[in-house]
């Protein structure tokens, strides 16, 4: 498998739809939103997406199967599959906010062996195969080289229906904004990531989440030079509900202050 013309098709793919996502948020009504469950959305943009990229996936490499957000009848295969999140970020998408993402990764037995993260609205494609390196829009990026947290700008993500932890992460939010140069919270983690990988952000941690979610991103940031794990050091983070990532020399100080709290 020749994994760079691969993800170089997938980023194409991820360009063309989209733009048919973004040409669709003039269109869009609030009739238009159903609810899957508490806070959480899906419009047809979404699902009109989804059936564009497995359709065009499907051509791509036939042997694999998917695991996609809004379509759960989609059959996962043994040793090759999508990992796929059509628009990440949707309720942004619905309330107007011009952030939101297409994410795509492909999963071989247990490894991410390339990822692609498309910004809708800059139109900035970020894009990783297996020892490969990462790129935005056809230019290398690496983390940042920022060495401890004081100086650190990090991300993170509110959990939008499970609250089972929202002591612990709000106190964990208090001790990091007190102790780094602030947090950001954009609405996609496939971007939180894809930005730790270009520099952007220092470090980004979330729990509640999906393998769509992460899986594209993790491996952007990790061919970028930098470090993904879940709060326990280790390598579950894609079916684990939880992710760190940083670059390298901020990565054990944020891990140790994230273990403090969960």
């Amino acid at each position: 498998m020749h994994l760079e013309l691969l993800t170089k098709q997938v980023a194409n793919l991820s360009r063309v739809t989209g733009n048919f996502v973004k040409n669709e948020i003039r269109k869009i009504q609030l009739s238009d939103v159903e609810t899957k469950g508490h806070n959480d959305f899906v419009t047809y943009v979404d699902k009109a997406s989804e059936r564009r990229l497995v359709r065009e996936l499907g051509k791509l490499l036939p042997e694999a199967g998917f695991i996609a957000e809004e379509n759960p009848e989609l059959k996962a295969h043994d040793e090759y599959n999508w990992i796929i999140d059509p628009l990440d970020g949707t309720t942004n998408f619905i309330h107007g906010v011009p952030l939101y993402s297409i994410s795509i990764a492909l999963l071989h037995n247990k490894e991410i062996v390339l990822g692609v993260v498309f910004e809708v609205n800059l139109q900035e494609c970020f894009y990783a195969w297996q020892n490969g390196g990462a790129f935005l829009n056809g230019h290398p990026i690496s983390v940042s080289q920022t060495n401890n947290l004081k100086e650190s700008l990090l991300a993170t993500g509110f959990p939008y229906s499970d609250f089972g932890k929202m002591d612990a992460y709000i106190d964990l939010f208090k001790h990091l904004m007190k102790s780094s140069h602030g947090l950001r919270r954009l609405g996609s983690a496939a971007v939180d990531l894809a930005y730790v990988a270009c520099g952007r952000y220092d470090g980004f941690y979330e729990y509640a989440l999906h393998p769509w979610d992460v899986a594209a991103g993790s491996i952007i940031v990790e061919e970028a030079g930098g470090t993904v794990s879940d709060f326990k050091g280790s390598r579950s983070f894609l079916f684990g509900e939880e992710i760190i990532a940083s670059n390298t020399k901020n990565y054990q100080e944020l891990l140790a202050i994230v273990q403090q709290y969960f």
